[in-house]
């Protein structure tokens, strides 16, 4: 453990608060991936509410050094870059300094967000100390094997995350799809912890004619969007043959790609016409969803997809497959519309269609925002701390707590 650690720990203990939070994660904003973004958010909402989160990370490439939060202490664990996404890098073994870090000072609960080797550490270490723990659900690696000729690899891996979920009290999923997937998968105590939207940032009020007006397009002019990262498992390939035929009936359209990734100079070198925006957060981000018209998501690897709702947030007219988020959030033909998932003919077809026709686009569009104002993050953030405060309430019941934490103590805490 590092010299530093001590002072951590002893900050990390003053903290008052109703529950002491563990979190342990390989990525966190300000990186900016769906799994980033949603666990900024909740633990945001956790230290507001006046919890204590103890954030386990290891530190990213190019990082610099973050604010302290008040009610956020973070941990740096060592790191090495994972394959395909060279921003990110995953947390190496530390079960015996995460041992030793909650043997001084024990949180109520432990939360593992990605499945790592940092991730099966803390998994490995909070059993080891009989702490309550739980773990989120946010990606499919299994099915990103196909993309990167690693197909082999499929069985063990999903063998591996299967493994290190059933360890823990609960599994918390963003749809009712995926909680039904994992548990005919073999994945036990699977939870819903849906997702929310920001409504206050992203809105059609963001529109901006001056954004447009640099994509060098006009009021009546089509374009067509896509945000996040650009990679295989995103699909985007799909996106590009749409737009393509698109084109054939709108051929003063654009597309515009907000975001990075692996794919980026391979795309520009292939597709000179398309405007690449990079990445953009905050207003910006908000006010580049508003400027579009359709919005074309057609990835299969998502566990939810947070572009989704936002761009709903944001007017467009989402064509998606019926999958994650959009499966969840849309109803064909009202707010948006669904393709079968992979019919690839169908997207295409009903991406052109849905360009042509202004009417229907505009229906869309008008219903698009409406449909997920209820998408409220306090929502979430009282299913987050509900399943958190069962998991120590279940302990209590089963775990054989050590000298420092009585159950009597814990329980009165999580009831606080």
């Amino acid at each position: 453990m590092n010299p530093t650690d001590d002072l951590l720990i002893e900050s990390f203990a003053a903290q008052p608060a109703s529950l002491r939070i563990a979190i342990v994660t390989e990525t966190f904003p300000p990186e900016v991936n769906g799994v980033a973004m949603t666990l900024g958010r909740i633990v945001t909402g956790m230290v507001r509410r006046g919890h204590a989160v103890q954030l386990i990370r290891p530190r990213q490439k190019l990082e610099n050094p973050m604010p302290k939060l008040n009610g956020i202490e973070e941990i740096i664990s060592p790191g090495v870059p994972v394959p395909t996404y060279g921003e990110l890098r995953f947390g190496l073994p530390s079960k015996r300094r995460l041992i030793k870090l909650w043997s001084a000072r024990r949180p109520d609960i432990v939360h593992v967000v990605t499945e790592g080797p940092l991730g099966w550490s803390a998994v490995a270490a909070a059993r080891k100390l009989q702490l309550p723990i739980t773990s989120s659900f946010h990606t499919n690696f299994q099915s990103y094997t196909q993309h990167y000729g690693l197909s082999l690899f499929k069985a063990p891996i999903e063998s591996y995350l299967r493994k290190l979920h059933n360890r823990t009290q609960a599994t918390m999923v963003p749809t009712r799809a995926l909680m039904d997937d994992l548990q005919h998968r073999g994945y036990d105590n699977v939870k819903l912890l849906s997702r929310g939207v920001a409504a206050e940032l992203f809105s059609p009020g963001k529109r901006s004619r001056s954004l447009r007006s640099r994509w060098g397009v006009t009021d009546d002019d089509l374009v067509v969007l896509l945000v996040g990262r650009l990679a295989k498992e995103k699909n985007v390939g799909l996106v590009i043959s749409a737009f393509r035929a698109i084109q054939q009936v709108k051929p003063n359209a654009k597309l515009v790609f907000v975001g990075d990734g692996p794919m980026r100079q391979t795309l520009q070198a292939i597709c000179p016409q398309v405007i690449f925006a990079g990445v953009q957060k905050g207003e910006d981000l908000a006010s580049h969803y508003a400027s579009g018209d359709l919005f074309l998501f057609a990835s299969l690897t998502e566990t939810y997809g947070n572009v989704v709702p936002e761009a709903l947030a944001s007017g467009l007219a989402v064509v998606s497959y019926a999958c994650a988020a959009a499966q969840e959030l849309i109803t064909s033909g009202v707010n948006g519309i669904l393709v079968p998932v992979n019919d690839e003919a169908e997207f295409v077809t009903t991406a052109v269609e849905i360009a042509s026709d202004i009417r229907a686009l505009e229906t869309l569009r008008l219903a698009a925002a409406p449909s997920v104002a209820h998408l409220n993050w306090d929502a979430i953030f009282d299913s987050f701390e509900g399943h958190l405060r069962r998991a120590v309430e279940s302990a209590c019941v089963g775990f054989h707590f050590g000298s420092q934490t009585s159950p009597a103590s814990v329980m009165s805490r999580a009831s606080a």
